[in-house]
């Protein structure tokens, strides 16, 4: 089925900024900026941030479900993300 959606329980998918900085300046490739989120630039997929509690499901035998705020003009905002488990 592939990948459809991704998430992490950190800040962000990229580097820190200040780390980044200073390899765009020592390197000058201004495409490391953002690096994590221009992975789906070719293949969408839908990426959340900030998630918490992912220590307590299991390695596979869930789904996803995700119910986002529609926020007129934006590209990002926020979800109640919730794991369904199988019994």
């Amino acid at each position: 089925r592939g990948v459809r959606v991704t998430g992490t329980d950190a800040w962000s998918w990229d580097a820190p900024f200040a780390y980044t900085a200073q390899r765009v300046k020592e390197t000058g490739d201004t495409s490391l900026i953002w690096e994590g989120h221009k992975a789906g630039a070719e293949i969408g997929y839908c990426h959340m941030e900030k998630l918490t509690n992912l220590d307590t499901l299991p390695a596979s035998g869930f789904t996803i479900s995700c119910f986002p705020a529609k926020i007129q003009g934006a590209s990002a905002g926020w979800t109640r993300a919730v794991a369904i488990l199988e019994d």
